[in-house]
């Protein structure tokens, strides 16, 4: 709980800005931020086709005013002959990650999804396979069990049946108080 909270909490403090001229980069960003307050961080993505921003980024001020400050007073201005849009960031999980969507292409991960679902085949396989070991086993155990408790009845039948036996046994159990 404490993780979302210190999440949401940093949501507040991370603006988004859209709008960015292609001559803007991180420093510029930062130099045009920084009359609101102290900040921690400005990024702005890369396309990974161009190597360029993809004419959006992100302010994180260390205080929550601040960010709220340069969103009043940054949204709708001008920089570098293009308007910017100020909100709040989402967060990133939502974004598809620190990375982000356009990041890598949807294919990329396409031979480790395959791995993976051999990988996951493989564990059903042998989780199948240990299971029916452990049913034989169990079944052998009391096929064992079974056999000999009828040994220990035909012992006892034994006894019953033999003269000498039952004698043995009842001079045993006189000797044995």
């Amino acid at each position: 709980m404490a993780a979302v909270q210190q999440q949401q909490a940093m949501q507040k403090n991370t603006l988004y800005v859209g709008g960015l001229a292609d001559e803007v980069n991180e420093s510029i960003l930062h130099a045009a931020f920084i009359p609101f307050g102290d900040i921690k961080d400005v990024k702005t993505p890369l396309d990974q086709a161009n190597q360029k921003h993809r004419s959006f980024g992100f302010v994180t001020f260390l205080e929550r005013e601040d960010a709220s400050a340069a969103m009043d007073n940054m949204d709708g201005a001008e920089l570098y002959g293009r308007v910017l849009t100020v909100n709040y960031a989402l967060p990133e999980k939502i974004k598809g990650g620190e990375q982000g969507w356009a990041a890598h292409p949807l294919w990329a991960d396409a031979d480790t999804w395959f791995e993976r679902q051999q990988q996951e085949k493989e564990i059903l396989k042998i989780q199948a396979e240990n299971r029916a070991a452990m049913e034989a086993a169990e079944e052998l155990h009391r096929k064992k069990l079974a056999q000999d408790r009828q040994g220990e009845m035909e012992e006892d039948t034994e006894v019953k049946d033999d003269p000498m036996a039952r004698a043995e046994a009842e001079a045993l159990s006189h000797d044995n108080p």
